[in-house]
């Protein structure tokens, strides 16, 4: 694995074609409240890229802004309703064309309720990932070698994770329906933001 560390945005010369594997890290896990801190990217190349924000200057992010609004460009996450939600809260902009393989684990893993990254690693792949990292304090203006570690591991497999989840998929025949909750994270983010995670657009309530 070989990490490429950046401030504030990619490289001009840093670009992906056909799908990106992408994680987020922040102050904490509301996307209204915490801000974010590093976004992670990778082609599933064993590469990783992690753009650091030392300081909330988002202004300067303009070519990671616009992989993000590639509509063309597949975008790989776990847990995309977080990571979608913070990237639109501090960029000010949609991010579609999404797949979340922890979405797709719920479709085809019903036979447990473990569906973390670190769960799906491990059966899907025989990797163990260590989650140590998870909860230190992103938000310093310098990361340790153990924290850029753990970032780019969030990203590394998520390719590979992708290629087995969709056989499993085609296997019980949910891929439409998997696809169409990949295509409804834009707007459940944006519910997310606007009404709280609790609301339930499709909840039946009475008015007194």
């Amino acid at each position: 694995m070989k990490i490429h560390l950046h401030s504030y945005d990619l490289p001009a010369d840093v670009t992906f074609k056909g799908s990106v594997a992408i994680d987020t890290e922040a102050m904490g896990l509301k996307n209204h409240r915490d801000r974010l801190c590093l976004v992670q990217l990778s082609a599933g190349d064993e590469e990783c890229h992690l753009v650091h924000f030392p300081e909330p200057r988002f202004d300067q992010a303009v070519n990671l802004k616009k992989a993000l609004a590639d509509k063309d460009l597949l975008k790989i996450f776990h847990y995309a309703r977080f990571d979608v939600g913070i990237l639109r809260h501090t960029f000010q902009l949609p991010v579609e064309n999404i797949y979340c393989t922890k979405i797709a684990s719920r479709f085809v893993r019903t036979y447990t309720n473990r569906h973390g990254l670190k769960d799906l690693c491990k059966e899907l792949l025989g990797v163990d990932l260590s989650k140590q990292e998870q909860t230190s304090d992103w938000g310093s203006p310098v990361l340790s070698p153990e924290q850029l570690k753990y970032a780019a591991t969030d990203v590394l497999h998520l390719h590979k994770l992708k290629q087995k989840l969709d056989i499993l998929l085609a296997r019980e025949k949910r891929q439409s329906l998997a696809q169409a909750c990949f295509d409804f994270l834009p707007h459940r983010t944006h519910l997310d933001l606007t009404a709280g995670e609790n609301f339930d657009i499709f909840s039946y309530q009475t008015d007194g």
